[in-house]
């Protein structure tokens, strides 16, 4: 291969890699597989942020399951191995930025216990109740959620359809509470949440599943996605699915 030089912005003609967008499901396999922390995840696909941090070398290529990144040659910075170790040493330390978008940093939220624990003493006959939010990590939506995250580990794990939240009014302690929440909805998004589901399954250690979806049509797709992911994961986990009514009842459980 001829390399190009720019002698003044530095950049030249090189081997690097191509994600293609619309093939990518958002697994985040490469990103992991990227040892220079070149690929990041960004509204739920995997993005090349930055190209003085691609060797070149391609070991996101083989991770990829949908064959989403390629080789291309293109005007591109040159690798700076100074830099990546730099940013590797950050990481290390706890002190790499976050690169993507902040909506869609994964983080555990914690609770404030003893609140929680005397909520039911400071309520009176004329006082509302206050309902406290039950949620223990973020992102929620299913396109946007991490395939591993440390919130995962020995989780019972909900995957519910949007929906489900507004028409069940005791949602939070229901169903939320003592899960990781995983929500989303087959039609609005149009496409097939099961590969994204069964990365998360089959790469974290799930204790449980339990699928909340409306009872209306369209909300099969989002039962039957976490079931594929289930049977696609190679896992014998419980799981139960629970079908709440437009009016907001539960009308079947299984």
């Amino acid at each position: 291969m001829n390399v190009m030089i720019d002698k003044e912005s530095k950049k030249m003609i090189r081997k690097i890699i191509n994600i293609d967008e619309a093939k990518c499901n958002g697994c985040g396999i490469c990103a992991k597989a990227c040892h220079e922390g070149a690929i990041d995840m960004v509204n739920g696909k995997a993005k090349l942020m930055r190209d003085d941090y691609c060797d070149g070398l391609g070991d996101c290529l083989p991770a990829c399951p949908t064959g989403a990144i390629t080789f291309v040659e293109r005007e591109a910075a040159a690798y700076d191995e100074a830099k990546v170790k730099a940013s590797k040493a950050s990481k290390a330390e706890g002190e790499r930025p976050f690169m993507g978008c902040p909506g869609s940093m994964a983080r555990a939220i914690k609770h404030d216990e003893a609140e929680a624990c005397c909520q039911a003493e400071e309520q009176t006959a004329s006082a509302p109740r206050e309902m406290k939010s039950q949620l223990t990590q973020w992102p929620v939506q299913i396109k946007l959620a991490p395939v591993q995250a440390p919130f995962y580990q020995g989780a019972n794990l909900l995957i519910a359809a949007d929906c489900t939240a507004y028409a069940y009014a005791d949602f939070h302690e229901r169903f939320i509470k003592n899960r990781i929440t995983l929500i989303g909805c087959p039609k609005l998004d149009s496409i097939d949440y099961s590969e994204k589901l069964t990365a998360i399954i089959g790469n974290n250690d799930i204790k449980s599943v339990t699928i909340v979806r409306m009872e209306v049509p369209c909300c099969g797709g989002i039962e039957m996605a976490a079931k594929k992911a289930l049977q696609d994961s190679g896992k014998f986990i419980p799981w139960h699915v629970v079908t709440i009514s437009t009016d907001g009842q539960i009308i079947d459980e299984q």
